[in-house]
């Protein structure tokens, strides 16, 4: 459950690149230079704001181009110690963005806490903006709080009913607390909203198999795999559940073409990429017989 965002969890792939989005890092640079614009004609007496404004402009890029995660979120630091007292036209929507941004380095740090906090102190400078609540529900996801992802993902649907990274991650929410039909439903409308958004095509797919739709589960993978050859999430799926119908052959075929070696551990499967257990447990059963030489 980015771009606006979006993954199935690549802090967990809700992260997949789709569950959580950078915070409008190209509007977020747009913004800054009309902004700019605005508040220079708006006040030619105030040269100590416009002086101001130009620094902090050439500070996001900074922070926008920083090389790890660690500068990245230094960077945003600053800049929020800088804006802290501002009281230009621009400063609240300077720093709400740049919350945000910091927000999302500090979730890449796996701080996630530190991530929601800032979130939060966002969407004080900007109560209408949806990319904090977004990316918010996305830290509590990844933190087990499934009942506050969920009102946060719900929220952003509120504002923009048609967001696919919001139903994708709603889909998340769902097939955690093992409610499948449900999950396929909002997973779908995720790929309905946006047809090239292959996670979340995958996502459903998984759902719908894990809901005991096992065969039009099945031909959604191998739909999936003849648009995206290099798919291995579906790929390893559809293994696990060739495996369990029996067809070994065809299961051995498929896998024999996942390249990613994450694949290969249930734990991660179970704990980050979050897959149902019927799946898990087939391609465990599967790598298990393989490793024994059957």
């Amino acid at each position: 459950k980015g771009t606006r965002r979006t993954c199935r969890r690549e802090m967990r792939a809700s992260i997949t690149p789709y569950a959580t989005r950078r915070l409008a890092i190209v509007s977020t640079v747009a913004s800054v230079g009309w902004r700019k614009t605005r508040v220079v004609r708006a006040a030619d007496d105030q040269e100590e704001d416009v002086e101001l404004l130009r620094d902090v402009s050439a500070r996001f890029e900074r922070a926008l181009g920083a090389q790890t995660v660690d500068e990245e979120e230094a960077e945003w630091t600053n800049l929020l110690e800088k804006l802290r007292l501002s009281r230009a036209p621009w400063a609240k929507e300077a720093r709400g963005r740049a919350f945000g941004n910091r927000g999302n380095a500090r979730a890449r740090m796996g701080r996630l806490e530190d991530a929601v906090k800032d979130y939060g102190r966002a969407l004080e400078e900007l109560p209408e903006a949806v990319d904090p609540k977004l990316n918010r529900g996305v830290a509590m996801e990844a933190l087990g709080r499934l009942d506050d992802a969920q009102a946060d993902y719900e929220a952003v649907l509120e504002a923009v009913p048609d967001d696919p990274a919001a139903w994708n991650n709603l889909g998340n929410v769902s097939l955690a607390r093992g409610e499948y039909r449900q999950a396929a439903a909002q997973y779908t409308r995720a790929s309905q909203l946006s047809p090239q958004f292959a996670f979340a095509a995958a996502n459903a797919a998984i759902a719908r198999y894990a809901s005991g739709e096992e065969d039009a589960a099945m031909r959604e993978m191998r739909a999936l795999l003849r648009r995206y050859a290099a798919f291995d999430d579906v790929r390893a799926a559809l293994a696990a559940a060739l495996w369990r119908r029996g067809k070994e052959g065809e299961a051995e075929t498929q896998w024999s073409r996942v390249e990613d070696a994450r694949y290969k551990d249930p734990t991660w499967l179970k704990e980050t990429r979050k897959w149902p257990p019927v799946l898990v447990d087939g391609l465990e059963s599967f790598l298990n017989l393989q490793s024994r030489g059957g």
